[in-house]
């Protein structure tokens, strides 16, 4: 894309949005935004450090402001300085706020006049929540380090001083030393070809939001896997990482059938290690996967169509600020179901909807009612007031399922495209949607939805009740079975689960989790090797039954705390454990010896389930 059209989408995207407040930012955006950005940075591994310099370009929208704040979080601030008219670099005087807990620190910046630049100088903290720096040992050769990072939500401050919001977007380039024999690779334009002689260079030409910004440090190989797409991951796992995502053309290929053109040129991937907190991030050109979605049988990668749909939802059309995140997840999971059902057919794509929607179904019994809407009708004034981060995902997929259902595809599908192409590259609100979704198809189509049945998707607690729930005559079948191998009329030996896909696995063993004794966790193991199993799904779900179910699996179960550092799994387990008095203070002494594995995130996660004990 050339430059003069990349600036005008930075121009657009800056005047689109009226100054939507953003509670968990300190950055004055309706008085000057970030268009673009560099990094000049150094990686330290011996400190636990990035240092160097950020320079940020401006817009300047109030033609009498003259304070820059920006977002940081445990950022050392050495000088800063801004660029005058003739090009010459000063110093200027500069503060930072008092710590808040939630949000950092806010850095404000003093200054003469409305300069075109600005760069900070500084470093980072050992302990920046958005970095995990691993040992040698902590990685699969042993012989070097390794660094990512996990900027979302408002994590990106931590290691770059920027407008944390998703509701400012920015084009962004960067120069990184790493020590030699380290690849380093970026959400940007990644050259396999580099030798990192003179730093690693990157650009991202398409403006992001601060916390799509990624990078990553280590001993990484890379593997083309399509024409528009690669695979970088330890060496030593490369050749399963790439045998795993194989598929992934045929997925982006997929997603442009349904909703237009791919925009960011290519869609490469990282495996990174264990400790990685989440599933996926969805960081533009260069997807973070967790090692645990490899299978060995692709079963798992609908988390890789997950992250290819953010890149027409959160990624093109960002939401706004983390109040409408449902924008973000709710549309991206309802698109990975299109995209499955593409690529591997109705069945499979209507029991990967059954789980999904059985899963939210059962989380409804923790989540107080009035953090089951899909957005607050509060004030966007503080994330206290934000509803639950896990449920929007499957509830706000099946609002848009529900329309569609009563639309047709030949409508609903022009519809969400029309939304993705309209918003591209902005950021927007649920009342933006709503407008939106009221002029497009409500308003031609009233008996699609009225505007009380709307209300209760969007501000309501739990599912509505007329909700059409997915029904897959497999797991139908599976439920008998499970009903009568419950009550010891069908011996586990019968059950004819060698033939089962993940799916099947995943609904059985969430069915029967609180329900089945000791004594038949015990069978399935013998029988199937659930402990063993390389499906991380899988195994999650049968030792979470099997701690309820009071059945010994410490070995296994304590090799997966050890070498899984994903809070999906590990947090639920350790919960569960917790609150088993037998397990208890061994609970304890693994994550003792866990603890330094994992991430920071899952370790503040982790950390609030061991406080409330």
């Amino acid at each position: 894309m050339i430059k003069k059209t990349i600036s005008a989408l930075v121009l657009s995207a800056c005047l689109s949005l009226s100054a939507h407040a953003d509670p968990l930012s300190y950055a004055r955006y309706d008085q000057v935004r970030t268009t673009d950005l560099y990094l000049d940075l150094k990686a330290d591994f011996s400190h636990k450090i990035l240092s160097g310099y950020a320079e940020l370009s401006l817009n300047w929208i109030d033609k009498s402001a003259r304070t820059l704040v920006l977002d940081t979080n445990e950022l050392n601030i050495a000088k800063v300085q801004v660029q005058a008219a003739n090009g010459r670099w000063t110093a200027v005087s500069f503060m930072l706020d008092k710590l808040d807990v939630e949000k950092g620190r806010a850095l404000r910046i003093a200054l003469p006049f409305q300069p075109q630049k600005v760069r900070v100088y500084y470093r980072t903290a050992p302990s920046a929540t958005a970095l995990q720096w691993l040992t040698p040992e902590q990685t699969m050769s042993g012989k070097r380090p390794f660094m990512f990072s996990q900027s979302e939500t408002i994590n990106a401050r931590s290691w770059a001083p920027v407008q944390d919001t998703p509701a400012v977007r920015f084009t962004y380039s960067a120069r990184i030393e790493a020590p030699s024999g380290m690849r380093v690779v970026m959400s940007a334009e990644n050259d396999q070809q580099a030798t990192g002689a003179g730093g690693w260079k990157f650009k991202m030409t398409q403006p992001i939001p601060s916390y799509l910004l990624a990078i990553a440090i280590g001993e990484i190989d890379v593997r083309n896997v399509g024409p528009r797409s690669a695979v970088y991951a330890e060496p030593q796992r490369i050749d399963a990482a790439a045998s795993e995502m194989a598929d992934t053309e045929k997925m982006i290929a997929a997603a442009e059938s349904l909703y237009g053109p791919y925009r960011w040129e290519r869609y490469d991937m990282i495996v990174l290690p264990p400790s990685f907190p989440i599933g996926g991030m969805e960081n533009p050109r260069l997807t973070f996967v967790t090692p645990t979605m490899i299978a060995g049988d692709k079963s798992l990668v609908d988390l890789i169509a997950h992250e290819l749909a953010h890149s027409w939802s959160g990624n093109l059309v960002t939401n706004a600020s983390w109040k409408h995140f449902w924008l973000n997840e709710g549309f991206t999971t309802y698109v990975t179901t299109r995209i499955v059902e593409k690529l591997y057919g109705e069945e499979v794509a209507e029991m990967n909807l059954q789980v999904e929607q059985e899963e939210a179904m059962a989380s409804l019994a923790h989540i107080a009612p009035a953090k089951q809407a899909l957005v607050s009708r509060d004030p966007d004034t503080s994330s206290a007031t934000y509803t639950d981060g896990g449920l929007v995902y499957p509830k706000g997929a099946w609002l848009l399922r529900t329309l569609e259902q009563r639309a047709g595809r030949d409508v609903f599908d022009p519809f969400l495209r029309g939304w993705f192409d309209q918003h591209a590259f902005k950021s927007a609100t649920t009342d933006e949607f709503v407008d939106y979704l009221k002029k497009n198809l409500l308003d031609a189509h009233p008996e699609i939805m009225a505007q009380s049945e709307l209300d209760e998707w969007l501000y309501g607690p739990g599912i509505p009740a007329t909700a059409k729930h997915a029904a897959s005559p497999r797991l139908a079948a599976l439920d008998a079975l499970r009903t009568t191998w419950l009550k010891g009329e069908t011996p586990t030996a019968e059950l004819p689960a060698k033939g089962w896909i993940a799916l099947e696995w995943m609904h059985f063993l969430n069915d029967i989790d609180g329900k089945a004794s000791a004594a038949q966790m015990q069978e399935l193991d013998q029988t199937f090797g659930l402990g063993k199993t390389g499906n991380n799904e899988i195994a999650y779900r049968f030792f979470l039954a099997s701690v309820h179910a009071g059945y010994n699996v410490r070995e296994p179960l304590e090799k997966f705390l050890m070498s899984v550092g994903r809070q999906k799994f590990v947090v639920p387990l350790y919960t569960a454990l917790l609150k088993n008095p037998n397990e208890k203070e061994w609970a304890k002494g693994v994550y003792a010896k866990a603890r330094s594995h994992y991430h920071p995130v899952t370790q503040t996660s982790v950390d609030k389930a061991f406080k409330k004990q």
